[in-house]
């Protein structure tokens, strides 16, 4: 509800089952299966695995996938509750985000950047500058850009719808 305060914590549960199917070759076979099972309470299972570089299955989320959807998804919804706030009407919003790895300061591999690339359509006669604007807000108040130790960066387009 409007002007309740947040809490200082919040706690997610969730789970992980390896392996995803009993008959999978597991270590110390080479080349041992990486498909795995993520949930949560109440949620639908999510096929894992890992990169096909990494000898993972092409058609399971990885972990490199996901975090670079968390980074989209809580960009989005950050943006919308700004937009909410600022009586801005959005109509549509997509991202095309891209997740790079590669080797870090530590020589160890690392999620190294994620460009995210918000498409935004508003009504039409909505001041299209302001609304790349919110972009920025967005990003400083963005729950999971603020827990990574690597750039997100963003190239928004807004359009009138």
């Amino acid at each position: 509800p409007e002007g309740t305060p947040m809490a200082d914590t919040h706690d997610f549960e969730t789970t992980l089952a390896w392996p995803a199917d009993p008959a999978q070759k597991k270590p110390p076979e080479a080349d041992f299966s990486r498909d795995n099972t993520l949930a949560a309470p109440g949620h639908a299972p999510i096929a894992a695995s890992s990169p096909t570089v990494f000898g993972g299955t092409a058609s399971r989320y990885n972990p490199e996938e996901l975090l670079t959807l968390s980074l989209s998804q809580c960009h989005m919804l950050t943006f919308l509750a700004i937009a909410a706030k600022r009586k801005i009407a959005v109509l549509a919003y997509e991202d095309r985000a891209t997740g790079t790895l590669g080797m870090g300061p530590s020589g160890k591999m690392q999620m190294a950047k994620v460009l995210l690339r918000p498409v935004v359509t508003v009504a039409a006669g909505t001041d299209l500058a302001a609304v790349d604007a919110l972009h920025e807000k967005a990003h400083a108040h963005c729950f999971m850009a603020n827990s990574v130790n690597f750039p997100v960066e963003n190239a928004p387009t807004a359009r009138e719808g």
